[in-house]
């Protein structure tokens, strides 16, 4: 499962990561705890550029009655989304990338009664790009909602001792493929949806404020401190 992650980077430079030459987005400022039901930033590609927007986080199928169902959609397995009613058609023709700095995950300790809350992140501090779907929801009234989830696969060994999923997070060489709406073949693209290579990642433990949507500062990604040492997996 991914449920929290964060962007901490501005607009500018998220720009020139994904070569995007304009956006509608008006405003962004570093996000510290992104949770589920939030806008958040996704790329997707026209068929002729990249574009930056926002969708809000957890999918609505088109054909969902409420969309509350979204609650229940913020991660899609990768194995399974070619084979998924809500899914299927999303992986086919309307793929994204969800851009982060890091996540978080919660380890729970040895008698599993405490949960110490993680921040998974690249070892070049860079921003990655994380596998995501959309669609777009209209209610009979004519209100529209466009949405994502974001797909995980099993985890890499930094990640295994945490949590037993982690987000599909992109190889650079390998976003254009994802973005291409040319692509429509399942089975090609599930040579993405591997773990992310254990040499690159590395996790690090953070305060408890995490754990709370409405906290979102900084702070919240400094590393929990022990013994004067910063704790690294």
């Amino acid at each position: 499962m991914c449920g929290r992650y964060t962007i901490t980077i501005s607009l500018e430079e998220l720009m020139v990561r994904y070569m995007i030459d304009e956006t509608m987005v008006p405003y962004h400022r570093p996000k510290y705890n992104v949770a589920p039901s939030q806008l958040v930033f996704a790329v997707i590609h026209d068929g002729q550029r990249n574009r930056l927007g926002e969708l809000k986080w957890g999918l609505v199928p088109p054909w969902a009655d409420d969309p509350k169902i979204g609650f229940m959609m913020i991660n899609a397995r990768a194995e399974t989304a070619a084979s998924k009613p809500a899914f299927r058609e999303p992986l086919r023709r309307k793929r994204c990338i969800i851009p982060a700095d890091g996540f978080y995950e919660w380890k729970k300790d040895a008698g599993g009664k405490n949960k110490q809350p993680m921040r998974i992140v690249k070892r070049d501090r860079s921003v990655f790009s994380m596998a995501g779907l959309y669609e777009i929801w209209q209610s009979p009234a004519g209100e529209k909602i466009s949405s994502c989830t974001i797909l995980t696969t099993e985890p890499n060994e930094v990640v295994a001792p945490i949590h037993d999923r982690m987000p599909v997070i992109l190889r650079p060489e390998d976003e254009a493929l994802w973005l291409n709406r040319g692509m429509q073949d399942p089975d090609k693209l599930a040579a993405l949806f591997v773990p992310y290579p254990d040499r690159e990642i590395e996790a690090y433990p953070v305060g408890a404020a995490v754990g709370n949507v409405r906290n979102d500062e900084p702070s919240l990604i400094l590393p929990r401190q022990s013994d004067g040492q910063m704790e690294l997996w």
